[in-house]
């Protein structure tokens, strides 16, 4: 057997790959529970820590911890451990009812009693990866605690992810940037140096994308990895952030904030549930145009991305969400035809490599 910094190598066979997420909410989430099916994958997460809306604002002012609803969703996302599912429902239970607990999941609260029990936020997301039989590593991308804010072209500004979330008008965002300095993890910085793919999205723009790159370390991470970026598009736009633009204009402003060009972009060309598609017209959103230049340096990859039906919105649950999201398992394909082609490339120029010191 030959072990190389980043692959295992067994009777011909490239078996072990890293790749490292970056984002947070449900977009993250559906491309983790995808490719966690694949065994030949070394998993990361790295999940954003400005989150100030619904429970997280609680957890942030009352207790002094870092939000914990991203790191949740990526945990239940990587769970390996289907023999209780009943762990898992309540775990993601949202009560509907009762004065200062409307609102909150279950598994917020639990990981906030771990936190309080052991002393660390991060021996929490631990546990719980023990508990539920995480293979992966869920990174928090600071331990600092900091808010965003976002300066508009009217020459107003607003503080805090929450409300930059779900603005009462749409106004253009002109910069986005933190409250304070913010250092990235050890942990987070390591796992993007070490990754062969860096998946980037999908997610709101300027409060799930772009934060994490804010933070000090990552974006000088990103251009010292070997790794490739891959950033999967937005289906639809948002009030405050993407509406009127289109591809070209969401990808533009992605790179202004990473500092380098992406290799991979992938965008749907799926259609939209109906319903759910007239919703989105009614409240003034639409699809994102696509109009990115095929003739550029980065490979567009078109295919049916998005999944069926339209979302139902959980009991107790009072943040806006999406109506539509991408398919776990149409994303999962898409990427590992990413991640294979490669594969072969290395394995090709590996034995090329091996064939000189033939005995």
């Amino acid at each position: 057997m030959i072990l190389l910094p980043n692959y295992t190598i067994k009777n011909g066979i490239i078996s072990v790959m890293n790749i490292t997420v970056i984002g947070g909410g449900t977009g993250t989430s559906v491309v983790l529970e995808g490719l966690k099916k694949h065994k030949d994958l070394n998993l990361s997460v790295i999940v954003g820590m400005m989150d100030d809306g619904g429970s997280n604002a609680v957890i942030r002012d009352e207790f002094g911890l870092l939000p914990l609803s991203d790191v949740r969703k990526s945990i239940i996302a990587m769970s390996e451990n289907n023999d209780n599912e009943v762990l898992r429902r309540l775990f993601m239970y949202r009560f509907s009812n009762g004065e200062g607990i409307k609102g909150h999941t279950l598994g917020n609260l639990l990981m906030v009693a771990m936190a309080d029990t052991l002393g660390s936020e991060i021996d929490s997301i631990e546990m719980f990866k023990s508990m539920f039989g995480v293979r992966g590593n869920i990174i928090p991308v600071t331990l600092d605690k900091v808010k965003l804010v976002a300066q508009y072209s009217d020459g107003s500004s607003i503080v805090g992810e929450h409300l930059i979330d779900e603005p009462l008008v749409d106004k253009n965002i002109t910069n986005i940037a933190l409250d304070s300095p913010a250092k990235a993890t050890e942990a987070a910085v390591e796992a993007i140096l070490k990754a062969d793919y860096i998946i980037l999205g999908p997610g709101d723009l300027y409060t799930t994308t772009i934060p994490n790159i804010l933070v000090h370390g990552i974006p000088e991470a990103i251009k010292n990895s070997h790794g490739k970026v891959i950033y999967i598009a937005n289906l639809m736009t948002k009030i405050g952030q993407t509406r009127g633009k289109g591809q070209t204009e969401c990808l533009w402003i992605l790179e202004k904030y990473l500092g380098k060009k992406v290799d991979f972009v992938l965008v749907n060309n799926g259609q939209i549930p109906e319903s759910a598609y007239k919703r989105y017209l009614e409240d003034g959103e639409d699809v994102i145009k696509d109009d990115l230049n095929d003739n550029s340096k980065r490979r567009i990859i078109r295919r049916d991305l998005v999944a069926g039906g339209v979302v139902k919105r959980d009991k107790g649950d009072v943040l806006v969400r999406s109506l539509v999201r991408h398919d776990s398992e149409k994303l999962a394909n898409e990427l590992m035809n990413i991640f294979d082609s490669n594969r072969s490339r290395v394995f090709s120029m590996l034995r090329s490599f091996l064939s000189k010191y033939k005995d």
